[in-house]
């Protein structure tokens, strides 16, 4: 029988901050620079955040077998359409926030 599964203990022991890990952080920062700045240039940027927990609970949902659209998921929330699964990601991510 083979023995279950156990996580490491925290924090690691391995170090982190490799060199290959270091040398691409300029990158990294640059890339969430932007990203911030575009998100600056949206009208009503809470548009864009309000949808990554409804994506969030989509994508984890479809892991359980619960599968909907975007369009399900957006017309649900405009109480357009009655799909169960839609519903379901709904609860769901009314529980991430």
């Amino acid at each position: 029988m083979p023995t279950a599964w156990q996580p490491s203990s925290l924090p690691p022991t391995v170090e982190l901050e490799t060199r290959a890990v270091l040398k691409k952080l300029p990158a990294a920062h640059r890339a969430l620079a932007e990203l911030k700045g575009l998100v600056a240039a949206i009208p009503n940027e809470r548009l864009l955040l309000d949808t990554l927990p409804l994506q969030e609970a989509k994508d984890s949902s479809a892991i359980e077998n619960i599968v909907t659209t975007h369009d399900e998921l957006f017309n649900a929330e405009l109480q357009l359409g009655d799909s169960p699964a839609a519903k379901e990601v709904q609860r769901y991510a009314a529980a991430l926030r």
